[in-house]
């Protein structure tokens, strides 16, 4: 089972970035997926979580309205737009996926996520 973040960089503020996480040797049908983040020095937090049908999502307070999480099944991959940067949104992200049994289970603590990606770097700078 394996995750790949794509994506990622360095994008000014106010700028829009998509972030892709492909699945490999696993099908994310039967499973939540969730993007979470980790700056230098600080513990790493929730981003956005969704459900295996995609019918709930969940967002953190810092990102709801400027963020959006979508699953596309037959590419099997979830994204992460992510929109009015700030430079505060700079961090590493990842990917991270739960197999559950619920089509509207959409719960975030990373600590039900037992498959990660690897991370890709995101920087909002000028």
């Amino acid at each position: 089972l394996q995750l790949v973040e794509f994506g990622g960089g360095l994008v000014q503020p106010g700028g829009s970035q998509v972030l892709s996480c492909q699945a490999s040797g696993f099908t994310l049908d039967y499973y939540a997926m969730g993007w979470f983040r980790q700056a230098p020095g600080k513990e790493r937090e929730k981003v956005a979580c969704v459900s295996s049908t995609g019918q709930t999502i969940s967002y953190a307070d810092s990102v709801n309205g400027r963020f959006t999480i979508s699953r596309d099944m037959q590419e099997n991959t979830v994204y992460l737009q992510l929109d009015s940067l700030k430079p505060e949104d700079t961090a590493v992200y990842y990917c991270a996926a739960r197999r559950t049994g619920s089509p509207i289970d959409s719960r975030c603590p990373g600590g039900l996520y037992n498959t990660w990606g690897q991370g890709t770097q995101v920087t909002v700078s000028s």
